[in-house]
């Protein structure tokens, strides 16, 4: 739900009763991933969306029929071999929406309104529902904060509730939405319930160093894609609000002393367009260390190769080079700023999604990557952390 936050929360605070369908799992190629929604009230009108087109009208008669009779249902919609315009998605995948009316009195209706009023507000949270097991609890839901208080409650036993809880933290700290089956006993495996768990995180950063032109235009484009921007140079004269007016911030000091002070995590891309040595080999040293998706240097390769020797020189090991982008971007020809910008985002969705870069033409790769970036165990392979963004 957090796609629509800001339009939902009005709708409840108005007093209207809203049926809200939530795509809580996606199999295959699907145009939209977990956490899409789409709210109808009682009055048939609608927000948002759950398929891009495909299976609008039926979720939407589902979310009338539930705001009738007051009951959660939860439906699976894949693509009908026999008639590929039945209800269904054409494009190959399925798709299983929860279907949650929000009646006037409903018990969850608080906690749903305050977990639109944090993921609207851009604060960290998650809201636990049930997706699978006993009819009863379908309707219930937890709100729970990063610092570990909790609001509402799955309508079963405390024990529940804290294991969702608990659950919930761990996936709001990787900032990854998704579901999870948890039994009684705190084991993870089928026999229990499923739970589906809405993550809403602050953005990633995207820390650009070196107030270059080609940074302005990486600037544009780290804010397209959702990161919240900063831009560091150690000259003033250069790193100024007025050359970089869509950056969040921008910070005049040295690279690697910023780097080490400033706070970075997991979904974290440090771009290093100074192509200097006196800038890059300390701040290199600094950022191949730390646990940040990625890890970008723009350079020639006669610099690359240079800038190797100087960081083994430095003591960095193999396995801590291999994590550095250099030259920084994907080969799509690039000449201008704007086309290099290109170049560099493309790489870092990449790296997200464990993407090949490859043309789509002839390829049997899956086009719709899982929701939270790389395969099971794959960052730790190439020394990357999927990202997430706010959305």
């Amino acid at each position: 739900m957090r796609d629509i936050a800001g339009e939902l929360g009005p709708w409840l605070a108005e007093g209207r009763e809203v049926a809200v369908a939530t795509v809580v799992g996606v199999s295959g190629s699907a145009p939209r991933g977990p956490g899409a929604a789409l709210a109808v009230d009682g009055a048939g009108s609608a927000l948002g969306s759950v398929s891009g087109g495909c299976v609008e009208g039926v979720v939407y008669d589902l979310c009338r029929q539930a705001l009738a009779d007051g009951r959660p249902v939860v439906e699976r919609f894949g693509y009908s071999d026999d008639d590929a315009f039945a209800v269904g998605l054409t494009c190959g995948g399925t798709v299983e929406v929860l279907v949650t009316p929000v009646g006037a009195g409903a018990p969850a209706r608080p906690v749903l309104a305050s977990a639109l009023a944090a993921f609207a507000e851009g604060r960290a949270a998650a809201l636990v529902r049930i997706v699978h097991g006993p009819e009863e609890l379908l309707g219930g839901a937890l709100l729970v904060h990063a610092d570990g208080s909790h609001e509402g409650t799955l309508g079963g036993s405390r024990q529940l509730d804290r294991l969702a809880r608990d659950e919930a933290l761990a996936r709001v700290a990787l900032g990854r939405t998704g579901t999870v089956d948890i039994a009684e006993d705190g084991s993870h495996c089928p026999g229990g319930v499923t739970l589906f768990v809405e993550c809403r995180v602050p953005p990633p950063r995207m820390i650009v160093f070196g107030a270059i032109d080609f940074a302005a235009a990486l600037v544009r484009a780290g804010a397209f894609l959702g990161f919240r921007v900063t831009v560091c140079d150690a000259r003033p004269v250069f790193a100024t609000r007025a050359r970089f007016p869509e950056a969040d911030e921008v910070v005049v000091d040295w690279p690697h002393r910023y780097l080490r002070r400033t706070e970075t995590d997991g979904r974290t891309v440090l771009c290093v367009l100074t192509h200097d040595a006196k800038f890059d080999v300390p701040l290199l040293t600094e950022a191949l260390r730390m646990p940040v998706a990625y890890v970008g240097a723009m350079g020639s390769r006669r610099t690359h190769t240079d800038r190797l020797r100087r960081l083994r020189e430095v003591g960095l090991g193999e396995r801590e080079l291999s994590r550095l982008r250099s030259p920084i971007g994907l080969d799509l020809g690039a000449r201008t700023p704007e086309e290099t910008a290109l170049s560099i985002a493309a790489e870092i969705v990449a790296a997200r999604y464990g993407g090949t870069g490859l043309p789509l033409t002839g390829s049997s790769a899956p086009l719709h990557r899982t929701e939270h970036g790389l395969p099971e165990g794959a960052a730790d392979r190439r020394g990357l952390e999927p990202l997430r963004s706010s959305g």
